[in-house]
């Protein structure tokens, strides 16, 4: 990890509300334009943390589903650390630490779904 985004980390903690600017992946064809590789992204959301065996990605939760028994399902972005640019802290502690933990734990299980899946409303036809 580059040395100035060591820095921006070592003042975030779990809960924080941020904003990771990032560079994206990109696919092209070799007829377009070329020169448009890189696609600057950026990302807001709650800090989980920096998770990953392999390689370590910046978890950001942005949507979360609490069930009445203490889990959530959460929606997150995951992005590989090497790909980031910079972090802005935007609000210390915009969750609680004990929500926070909640969501990590969620994260790490997984979550789940409030329904199972449910076949597709079948079309009406009126006309054959």
């Amino acid at each position: 990890m580059r040395k100035e985004l060591k820095k921006q980390f070592e003042n975030l903690s779990k809960g924080d509300l941020v904003r990771v600017e990032w560079t994206d992946a990109s696919i092209g064809k070799s007829l377009g334009t070329g020169i448009a590789i890189d696609v600057p992204v950026k990302s807001w959301g709650v800090f989980i943390g920096i998770l990953g065996k392999r390689r370590q990605h910046i978890v950001l939760a942005q949507n979360n589903f609490q069930y009445s028994d203490g889990l959530y399902d959460i929606d997150y972005t995951a992005i590989p650390v090497g790909w980031a640019e910079k972090v802005t802290l935007i609000v210390k502690q915009h969750v609680s630490v004990e929500e926070t933990e909640q969501l990590f734990t969620s994260f790490l299980k997984g979550g789940r779904r409030a329904f199972p899946k449910q076949k597709r409303q079948q079309k009406v036809k009126n006309h054959e």
